[in-house]
């Protein structure tokens, strides 16, 4: 898929907030020293009284949304998702979920693909500590478009989400006009031998598995589980009960994040046999993002083996 169109979500995510933001008067951006990184700085130019810069003080940034949240008001508060759901796990929990705060964590450079920054700041575990919050709204889009949607859809809903969103360019899968909705997962391609259930960046990686599948005779279904909570039950349900198992794929650890997700559902509702794709109980390390991918067995040849081990 090398020559398709690839924007990075936190791009889009930086234009959302500059267009949303001339039609809600009430936005509030935030940034904890990273508006150039998080594109928050698109926001910044546009709308500087509606701008606030929290230094490098995670925790400060996400107890202030929370008041401005309270006086109501919708906020963006964002940082790399290391420290966004690292440092500030304590006041997420406490102040913004406890308190279902109008609070949009937008939390970017989540996973490897963070790339040269190295495992100081690739996160593995902020799926998991987020979709276990109460009321928590979880998100992880595919692509520039699927981040503008979701990202419109959540801004014009009360109460607390954090989405996650990445640093390098990945493929545009999605037209303007698609159907995306919070909490409802998108089959983007039908199949019945395999269903490979994705999100974020291992969509695209799941297409091109599915390509690759297809060729050697193999049917696999394309699911983007964009929503991690409230995760979508019956397009899970309905996978493992049409198709001989499961594959999970996810730019994050199996341990409690989508394949956790998936697997809670198959095993109270609907057994099946399950592979996840993903980052196995280890750390990451300085390098670039394709090469990371590969070496942590994040990619569709990682799907496609993933697959046939199910069959």
């Amino acid at each position: 898929m090398a020559d398709v169109k690839k924007i990075a979500t936190r791009q889009a995510f930086g234009e959302f907030l500059a267009e949303y933001g001339a039609e809600r008067k009430d936005l509030i951006a935030m940034s904890a020293d990273l508006s150039g990184s998080n594109k928050t700085d698109i926001f910044e130019k546009a709308y500087p009284e509606r701008f606030i810069e929290a230094g490098i003080s995670e925790q400060d940034m996400l107890a202030e949304a929370a008041g401005i949240a309270h006086s109501g008001h919708v906020v963006a508060a964002s940082s790399f998702a290391m420290f966004a759901a690292g440092r500030g796990y304590e006041i997420i929990r406490n102040s913004i979920a406890h308190t279902n705060a109008n609070v949009k964590v937008c939390a970017t450079h989540g996973g490897i693909t963070v790339g040269e920054d190295g495992a100081s700041h690739q996160t593995f575990e902020d799926i998991a500590l987020m979709r276990v919050l109460p009321g928590m709204t979880v998100i992880n889009p595919a692509d520039a478009v699927s981040t503008k949607i979701l990202l419109r859809e959540e801004f014009e809903r009360e109460g607390c989400a954090y989405i996650r969103l990445g640093r390098a360019g990945v493929p545009v899968v999605y037209d303007e006009n698609a159907d995306i909705r919070i909490g409802k997962a998108m089959t983007l391609k039908e199949g019945s031998d395999v269903a490979v259930i994705a999100t974020g960046i291992m969509v695209a990686a799941a297409l091109e598995a599915a390509e690759n599948l297809a060729a050697e005779g193999i049917s696999a279904r394309v699911i983007d589980m964009h929503t991690i909570k409230p995760i979508d039950e019956d397009a899970i349900i309905k996978a493992a009960s049409e198709c001989k198992g499961i594959v999970t794929a996810e730019e994050h650890s199996v341990i409690g994040g989508l394949g956790g997700a998936v697997a809670e559902v198959t095993a109270a509702k609907s057994p099946c046999r399950i592979a996840m794709v993903g980052q196995h109980d280890c750390f990451g390390e300085s390098g670039k993002p394709a090469e990371l991918l590969e070496k942590y067995g994040m990619t569709a040849t990682d799907i496609v083996s993933a697959a046939k081990s199910l069959l």
